[in-house]
């Protein structure tokens, strides 16, 4: 395919992810995750941005259309982390994906993606031992709950490791 203005991806490029999240009943962190459609395997619902809407709306639109979820969350991402995205094309791109962290999670019974993919809730470490890419594993492991803000945040020292 013959890359037009529109259509050309930068050589570093960045992505938005939504990290569906509540509290168990014992306490501890449960994140949503779904699964890619060709591979199967687990990760955070996410896409590219999406002219004309903020970070955290493509987030909300990704988690739409690939797990089902309507949520909430602030206009800042919690955290950052990079990956390498596999093309159509299998050519490498070096990305950063800004994740959002949503919470008060409705589920749907009916989206987009749904015959395509599987949702599902995991505690934090689950989550950590069966997320796909291991950059996003050391981000899942450094997520944590501020209870007086009530909302996630990730660790100081462990977010400057991931986004060198």
């Amino acid at each position: 395919m013959a890359k037009s203005a529109k259509t050309r991806i930068p050589r570093k490029a960045r992505q938005v992810a939504a990290l569906p999240w509540r509290l168990a009943a014992e306490g501890g962190l449960e994140f949503l995750l779904v699964t890619s459609r060709t591979s199967k395997h687990w990760l955070l619902p996410k896409g590219w941005p999406i002219p004309g809407k903020s970070g955290l709306e493509a987030a909300l639109q990704e988690a739409f259309e690939e797990a089902g979820i309507r949520a909430k969350g602030p206009d800042t991402p919690i955290g950052r982390y990079a990956f390498i995205k596999v093309l159509h094309d299998a050519t490498e791109l070096p990305c950063t994906m800004a994740v959002y962290g949503v919470g008060n999670v409705e589920e749907l019974n009916a989206w987009p993606e749904k015959d395509q993919r599987e949702r599902r809730w995991f505690a934090q470490a689950e989550a950590v031992a069966i997320a796909f890419d291991f950059n996003l594993s050391l981000f899942l492991a450094a997520v944590g709950y501020d209870k007086k803000r009530k909302r996630l945040r990730v660790e100081e020292k462990q977010a400057v490791k991931q986004a060198a």
